[in-house]
């Protein structure tokens, strides 16, 4: 049994497509709080983050809507931070994956954090490899301490955490220059191919036991990393994802490893979504990392 501790961030700037600023809300009607209380968690919803709409922030050409997304992340960074003071698991409810910036460098103020990064596309472009200045495609860059550097800031000099302790699984759509930076970048990264090759318990138990010598550990759950055929309410989906029982099992040896101590869900997008059923699976996951197993076998 847990402490729980519920935050949204209803942003949607750091990209072109609207709607996963309604992501928080889709998943609270999803019944999360709920499912966490079933599996005997205490959880409290902290509510949301304020965030500006894109209609009333400036542009920014190389990295659009920065000084919003700038100040959000700090703000989140720091209920972040005192979420981990009290001990609490924290969910954070995206919003574009621009909300990482903030809730990996706030998870991190605890002590060094490794990232488990489950994601359709790599977001470790910066503003100079960009082709769309979109901030979401730039946070794990970013949480290395790659980018620009107001961004970098808020996890102090140098970044958020080290690339060493990250591990990227499940991408399967990168650009040519951020290929690039990744390669050399000491970040490891599972890409679908691996997963299709090897099978999916086998890399996610390598993904674990590479950071495995970390005390914290930082899941950061994008929703297009599943095929869009199967959750098709996210931002920017991408065909060829995990599939549902994949997903399952990716949660449920993270749950059994017992390494992960704060959660992003991010990219949900109710209106290219049907009937929430995205935002249901979101739930699925969760509850699934959390503690939900099909049947209680002794050990």
């Amino acid at each position: 049994m847990r402490d729980v501790e519920i935050l949204g961030v209803p942003m949607d700037l750091g990209q072109d497509r609207r709607g996963v600023d309604m992501g928080p809300s889709a998943i609270r009607y999803a019944r999360l709080r709920g499912a966490l209380r079933e599996l005997g968690h205490r959880v409290t919803d902290l509510g949301n983050v304020e965030v500006p709409i894109p209609e009333v922030v400036e542009e920014d050409e190389r990295a659009r809507h920065l000084s919003a997304i700038l100040e959000v992340c700090e703000r989140v960074a720091k209920r972040a931070a005192e979420t981990v003071s009290r001990g609490a698991f924290p969910v954070f409810l995206g919003g574009d994956h621009s909300i990482s910036i903030g809730t990996v460098s706030g998870a991190a103020e605890a002590g060094r954090t490794g990232v488990l990064w489950v994601d359709a596309h790599a977001d470790f472009n910066t503003p100079e490899t960009s082709p769309s200045g979109n901030i979401h495609g730039m946070p794990l860059a970013v949480l290395t301490g790659r980018g620009h550097p107001e961004l970098v800031s808020i996890g102090g000099e140098g970044g958020s955490v080290r690339p060493e302790d990250v591990v990227l699984l499940g991408v399967r759509s990168i650009d040519r220059e951020e290929r690039d930076l990744l390669l050399g970048s000491g970040v490891r990264v599972y890409t679908m191919k691996e997963i299709d090759a090897y099978g999916a318990a086998r890399v996610v138990r390598q993904a674990i036991s590479d950071l495995a010598h970390l005390e914290r550990v930082h899941l950061s759950f994008d929703l297009d990393v599943i095929d869009p055929e199967i959750a098709p309410g996210v931002g920017t989906p991408v065909r060829g994802g995990l599939t549902y029982r994949e997903a399952h099992l990716l949660m449920e040896l993270l749950n059994e490893a017992g390494i992960v101590t704060s959660l992003d869900i991010v990219e949900v997008n109710p209106i290219l979504d049907v009937r929430n059923g995205t935002a249901a699976l979101a739930v699925e996951f969760a509850a699934s990392l959390m503690g939900r197993h099909i049947i209680s076998v002794p050990r």
